[in-house]
Order: C-alpha cells, then sequence, then structure tokens
C-alpha cells in the first residue's frame, strides 16, 4: 500500500485537490486510489491509461516492504536494470523535480539500489540532488572505472547548484564580518573614521556645545597581516554526516576565494586528511572524503590546533554530531584550552534542510560548560552563523541547541 508522507505528495502532486465540493466523486476517488494505491484499497476505483503507470511508479517503491520485512503486496523494481531504467523514465515523466528526488531517495533506501549508481547508464539518468551526492559519496570506493566520470559530472552539477544558491551570501556576510572586525576601536588620529565615529557617539551630542562628544573612536582597520583572519573547518566523515559535508565542501571552497580569510579544510573519522590543498575545486574536496569509520574528535582537534597562528583572530567550525569514539574528558579538555588561548570555537551539529538533528547531547552540553556553543544550522543561515563568530558578536542571538 502506498502510504505514507511521500506517497500521499506524490500523488497529491500530480492532481492537487481544491476546495471542498469543488472536486467530482470520481476525480476525488481516483486521487485517493492513487494515494492509497491497491485495488483492495475500498474506493472502488478502476485506473487505466496514465494513472496505471503512475501508479505502478508509486508502487515499485512504497508497496514493497523495506527492510526485508514481508508485505501485503509484492512491489519493487527487481533485479532488471531494463526496469529500473523504465521507472526512471516514468517518475521524471510524471511528477515534478522536487518529488522525482524523494522518489529517488525512498527507492535507494528501501530497496537498496545504491547497485544503480554504479552503472553510468543508470546514473546519467537519475535527478542529481545533494541526497544523491552523499550515496554517490558513500560508494566512491566502489565505483567501477566506467562510472567515476558520470558520478563526477552528478556531482559537480549539484556542487554548481548549491554554489549558485549560497556564493554571493556567504562572500557578502564573511566579507563584511571580517571589516567590522578589522576597524580599531584606538585608532591614531590619522586613521579615525570621523564619519562611522560621528555616527557611533550621537547620543553624546550636546546641544550647549552644539558638538558630538566622541567618547568611543572608530577607525580604519590597518591590514598589517596578509590574512585578518583564520578559519578552521574540520568536518566528521560519519556517514550520518553525508548531506552535511556536501555543504561544507561547497563552503570551504567558497571561503577559500576571500583572500583576507585564510581557510583550512580537514576531514576526520580515526584519522585526519588535510584537504585544504583541493579547495580550489569543491567536488575534489568531496572526493577526498572518505564516509564511514570511527569517530575521534580529539585527535582531529589536535590536528588543528598545529594549524591555528594566530588563536585570538581565528574561528574554529567542528562539523559533527559529537558522538566522539574517543575519551569525551580529553576532547573537552582539548577544547577548553582553546577557548582559554583566545580562540572561537563553534561546534555544527548539521548543515541540513531535514530538521532537528541527531547528536550526542552529554557530549554537546558537556563542550558548552568551556564555552563551545553548539548548533544545529541550515545551510542558508550557515553565512550569519560564521559572519558573527568572525567579527565577535554574540552567537546566543541564533538560539544554539545547546547554550553555554
Amino acid at each position: 500500500m502506498a502510504t505514507g508522507s511521500t506517497g500521499a505528495a506524490a500523488a497529491g502532486d500530480v492532481d492537487a485537490p481544491g476546495p471542498r465540493g469543488a472536486v467530482p466523486e470520481a476525480e476525488r476517488l481516483r486521487r485517493w486510489r492513487l494515494v492509497l494505491g491497491g485495488a483492495d484499497d475500498g474506493t472502488g476505483q478502476r485506473l487505466s491509461g496514465d494513472d496505471l503507470r503512475i501508479d505502478a511508479a508509486l508502487g515499485a517503491v512504497y508497496d514493497a516492504a523495506p527492510s526485508g520485512r514481508s508485505g501485503r503486496r509484492q512491489g519493487g523494481l527487481g533485479s532488471s536494470t531494463p526496469a529500473v531504467s523504465r521507472w526512471l523514465g516514468d517518475i521524471r515523466r510524471y511528477f515534478p523535480s522536487p518529488v522525482v528526488q524523494v522518489l529517488q531517495r525512498d527507492a535507494i533506501e528501501r530497496l537498496h539500489l545504491q547497485r544503480l549508481l554504479l552503472e553510468p547508464e543508470m546514473l546519467a539518468a537519475v535527478q542529481p540532488d545533494v541526497h544523491l551526492v552523499a550515496t554517490i559519496l558513500e560508494l566512491s570506493k566502489l565505483l567501477p572505472d566506467t562510472a567515476r566520470a558520470t558520478a563526477r559530472r552528478v556531482v559537480g552539477q549539484v556542487v554548481a547548484e548549491v554554489e549558485q544558491r549560497l556564493e554571493q551570501r556567504t562572500i557578502a556576510a564573511v566579507t563584511g564580518a571580517l571589516q567590522r572586525a578589522a576597524r580599531s576601536r584606538r585608532p591614531r588620529l590619522g586613521d579615525v573614521d570621523w564619519g562611522r565615529t560621528i555616527y557611533a557617539n550621537l547620543k553624546h551630542y550636546q546641544p550647549e556645545l552644539g558638538t558630538v562628544i566622541p567618547e568611543r573612536l572608530v577607525g580604519y582597520g590597518r591590514r598589517q597581516r596578509a590574512f585578518d583572519k583564520e578559519l578552521v573547518i574540520a568536518i566528521d566523515q560519519s556517514g550520518s554526516m553525508a548531506e552535511s559535508i556536501v555543504y561544507a565542501g561547497v563552503f570551504g571552497s567558497v571561503l577559500a576565494s576571500i583572500r583576507s580569510l585564510r581557510t583550512s579544510v580537514v576531514a576526520f573519522d580515526t584519522n585526519v586528511v588535510d584537504l585544504t590543498a583541493e579547495l580550489a575545486d569543491p567536488v575534489d574536496i568531496l572526493f577526498g572524503v572518505q564516509l564511514g569509520g570511527g569517530t575521534d574528535i580529539e585527535r582531529a582537534i589536535a590536528y588543528c590546533e598545529s594549524l591555528i597562528t594566530r588563536p585570538a583572530d581565528t574561528v574554529l567550525v567542528l562539523l559533527s554530531d559529537l558522538f566522539e569514539g574517543g575519551v569525551r574528558d580529553a576532547l573537552v579538555a582539548r577544547m577548553a584550552e582553546l577557548v582559554r588561548r583566545g580562540v572561537t570555537v563553534v561546534a555544527v551539529l548539521s548543515l541540513s534542510d531535514e530538521g532537528a538533528p541527531v547528536f550526542d547531547r552529554e557530549n554537546a552540553q558537556a563542550l558548552a560548560t568551556v564555552g563551545v556553543p553548539a548548533f544545529a544550522c541550515t545551510p542558508d543561515r550557515f553565512p550569519d552563523l560564521l559572519a558573527r563568530a568572525l567579527d565577535g558578536r554574540s552567537l546566543e542571538e541564533l538560539g544554539p541547541v545547546v547554550a553555554r
């Protein structure tokens, strides 16, 4: 039976119901038949023409029992490659792109169709999205040479779409933060920005004197160093972080293009891989990640610490669900020492549009007590979070999942 929100949404997108009473009874029953699936669903409605193919496309995924459990009806795409190819063609014909992506993801998860990504013809036929890229990354070690070039094209297409969505707002937010952080609060006379100084001190206007008393001077930042700020991003490679890794790779590449920001990106499980040399191409970053394996966050942070040259001007972003395979006390102690030295450390539990993440709450709370707040963050909000961390504004207004 094609039940659940996905089946309902897919069928609903074929013909969305109008106001109550505006849809003829036969059409209403037809829609319920597509949502419910199965001839014995109680509607008594028979399907014909395109409706039969729509019903078959939905039934192939949702009539099959997931995880090997037996179901009332026997659905599925079988082991035939032509059957998968026809199904991919049908769903792209009958459903809009967002529904196609949902159907593909559900088919991969429920019917274990990872094998279709190992064949270049099938890989070229699927609708690319972030979830598909995450699955490709999980299978990257298994991809045959014939499928690898196609996989890179698919990943590159999705990366380009994500970059188009996020690049400009990220650059604007971060460069603005760097400019704010660079302004001196005790400038020399020749470095005073008089326009900003007057604006900042308007509340100190003295009517009897006809002037403003500048209690706080705002100056132009002196760019004496090659970089104004240092940013280190540590990416957890565990399988549960797959979607977050896709966005992190794109952000890392975009941030590396900002000249006044020194950006380093490392990926870790029980080992640490420095991906900074790959930042020119986000696709190379993603294929440099090896999903799965254990997790040793403390070891990764120790490596990140070795990259920091100016602690007070450094932001360390830990992208992880905080399920630590190492010793928690050692991790917390290392984080506390970084904070004591002046490093701004932020834990990002996920970069995803999927809702509340699953994470280790005890570890998050332990980090919060030493000054490392934890956030769940959508990709669209990450630039503002990063900008606040870079220019020293309070992060608490963003509503951390685990407060300090």
